[in-house]
């Protein structure tokens, strides 16, 4: 695993900088994180972030569109940027004498993008396409529906990218409003990684920062006390089920969070995993299932998702439900915690092989906890969750709550 030491600091009136100093490393990272995503857009259009982060790549007052592109990849490097529920991040990547150029253009970016008229019809008519596409895919669509079961009207329950109804409605004022807003906020992280010192990298960044920030604000809070979940059926012309299950959990900062994650793995998300042996191997229900938990700051979801026959359904939600219950009364088997744990340290020391992987985690760091977790505890406290730890978490999540359900599938099938 490539060594990093971590650092951190709140540039004076400015957002907070991190830095993974990556000493043999010969590549850079670069991520501007911003602290808002799909849930700030409490009585906004769903999907103005997603509208934004498409719009900042479409012309500054220095650089066209095409100049943003053309000057990273003609120097090899990458630009990407993501938006999920509650941040958004834009990276650029390539090699570590790269960064000057990446923190130049990327800054330009973040904070100058101009939204011409013109490009935000032309984005509108790209987004619309996407969201079709996701639409006709049931394996992605089915995303977007659990999330509405499990978290209802709240913004956590909208699609990240809006429906094609509410990207209608959002003008050009409407972008540089929620870019105003939360774009040059004092908690915006901006995170690096490479063979650099945060000295280093705070003399590249900040020539190209604006000259004014201004204080955070909180996301629209979800109150699970006054909250249902529910369940949706979409009926289309398909042969497959798509099926997802959803459960509400603790938030990032719940110390039975590397205790989710476990239950995760040992549950669906591996080779090895209860529900891919028993439904996949055993019985032959399906070619996939698995298992993902996502945290937010106050609140988090459990999942549970498979493609099967239509006529497994009612075999399969049986195994599931066997199987989900038998962690939450009995624990795991003897060795099952142990490979589950094995699985996530080496999963996670594979992934900081890379200069992006190390930026992720101080930027995410920071923006989550205030600080840069150290690797090796984060390590050892997989290593410290015991089998009743386990069966505690299993039994809070399961037991004491009704799952959110979503179904996809055929018009003729009764569910």
């Amino acid at each position: 695993m490539s060594k990093a030491i971590y650092e951190w600091r709140q540039i004076p009136g400015g957002p907070r900088l991190a830095v993974a100093t990556v000493a043999d490393s010969e590549c850079a990272a670069l991520t501007i994180h911003i602290p808002a995503g799909s849930r700030d857009e409490a009585d906004l259009p769903a999907g103005l972030a997603h509208f934004v982060e498409h719009m900042v790549f479409k012309g500054t007052d220095r650089r066209s569109a095409r100049e943003l592109s053309f000057e990273i990849e003609n120097a090899g490097g990458q630009l990407n940027a993501c938006t999920s529920e509650d941040q958004t991040v834009y990276e650029g990547r390539g090699e570590a004498e790269l960064l000057p150029v990446l923190a130049d253009v990327l800054a330009d970016m973040v904070w100058h993008a101009t939204f011409p008229e013109a490009e935000i019809q032309l984005e509108r008519e790209v987004i619309s396409e996407e969201i079709t596409m996701y639409r006709e895919s049931p394996a992605d669509h089915i995303g977007d529906l659990i999330s509405k079961a499990l978290w209802g009207d709240h913004p956590l329950g909208n699609a990240i990218s809006g429906s094609l109804e509410s990207i209608a409605r959002i003008d050009r004022q409407a972008l540089l409003d929620f870019r105003n807003r939360h774009h040059f906020r004092k908690d915006v992280v901006i995170a690096a990684a490479g063979p650099f010192t945060a000295d280093e990298v705070m003399k590249i960044i900040m020539p190209h920062l604006p000259a004014v920030f201004h204080a955070g604000e909180t996301s629209a809070p979800f109150v699970r006390d006054t909250a249902s979940v529910g369940n949706i059926i979409d009926r289309r012309e398909t042969d497959q089920l798509q099926l997802s299950l959803a459960w509400h959990t603790p938030g990032r900062h719940s110390e039975s969070r590397h205790a989710l994650r476990l239950l995760s793995m040992m549950l669906g998300e591996t080779a090895s995993s209860r529900l891919f042996l028993e439904l996949r191997e055993e019985r032959g229900l399906c070619y996939q299932i698995g298992c993902d938990v996502s945290f937010f700051d106050e609140t988090g979801a459990f999942e549970v998702n498979a493609g099967l026959d239509p006529e497994a359904r009612a075999e399969a939600l049986e195994c599931i439900h066997r199987e989900i219950k038998d962690l939450a009364t009995r624990g795991p088997q003897p060795g099952e915690l142990d490979r589950a744990k094995r699985l996530a340290i080496s999963q996670s020391k594979l992934a900081f092989e890379t200069t992006s992987a190390h930026a992720a985690w101080a930027g995410e760091g920071v923006l989550d906890f205030g600080h840069i977790p150290s690797p090796a505890k984060w390590r050892d406290d997989v290593l410290s969750v015991t089998d009743a730890a386990i069966q505690e978490i299993a039994r809070e999540v399961f037991l004491d709550q009704q799952p959110a359900i979503a179904e996809i599938g055929p018009l003729d099938v009764t569910f």
